[in-house]
């Protein structure tokens, strides 16, 4: 399937040090190993921890990843061994293997400042994960941005009025445009200053999660009235 391109506006982005390209990208002559690299740039580039690594289950975890890993016939887990033994003997990226409970684990670093310092710390016995340990990483679903959000649902966007959503993707907290969006879809009102009106009650008077999803019907009546009658047909 062929893809359909870069949407509009702001989109997220994956910072590569320039060595990516000048020293990796000649060498590297492996699909999956190539692919091992750029998920690993990519998933740890979203983390929020102090200390981020990867481990063989946080590749595994990722379906859509696994699945475009092979094309050999292999099955996807070599793939994904094979590829990620490579990026190690390369040094993109360093193991270090620590014992979490009961379990074995490879931790997965960049060979970046960092990730050396962390690998040092492992070897001292500075550091090492605790069980169920979580590490924040948002990657195995992309949220649209308020552009595709509105070309998806209201139509093509007008220069003037990317201004305006990129105002209120900057003002506003993301989960209130989805619901905002969804309130405005629901009631069929295909209008940005409808779902902008809903944003600025919200700021203004408080946001109060009971009135959304408990009631559908409730709901719905709740943005008919006041100053959101004026968005209807």
């Amino acid at each position: 399937m062929a893809f359909s391109g870069f949407p509009p506006g702001k989109v997220l982005l994956v910072p590569l040090p320039v060595q990516f390209f000048t020293q990796l990208l000649p060498e590297i002559d492996h699909l999956g190993e190539m692919k091992v690299v750029l998920y690993a740039f990519w998933r740890l580039s979203q983390s929020e921890a102090p200390i981020r690594y990867l481990t063989r289950a946080d590749f595994v975890s990722d379906e859509a990843f696994m699945r475009g890993l092979t094309e050999d016939g292999s099955t996807a887990s070599e793939a994904l061994d094979e590829a990620l033994a490579r990026a190690v003997a390369r040094g993109v990226l360093l193991a270090e293997q620590v014992t979490v409970g009961d379990e074995v684990v490879t931790l997965y670093f960049l060979n970046s400042p960092k990730g050396r310092a962390a690998v040092d710390a492992v070897r001292a016995g500075h550091w090492r994960p605790q069980p169920g340990e979580t590490r924040p990483v948002h990657l195995y679903l992309e949220r649209p941005n308020i552009f595709r959000l509105y070309e998806e649902h209201f139509g093509p966007l007008t220069p003037l009025l990317a201004e305006r959503l990129e105002e209120a993707e900057a003002t506003y907290p993301y989960a209130w445009i989805e619901d905002a969006f969804r309130i405005a879809i629901e009631n069929n009102v295909r209008r940005w200053r409808y779902v902008e009106a809903i944003l600025e009650r919200w700021q203004k008077e408080g946001r109060h999660d009971r009135t959304l999803g408990g009631d559908s019907e409730k709901d719905r009546r709740r943005y008919l009235d006041d100053e959101f009658a004026e968005f209807y047909e």
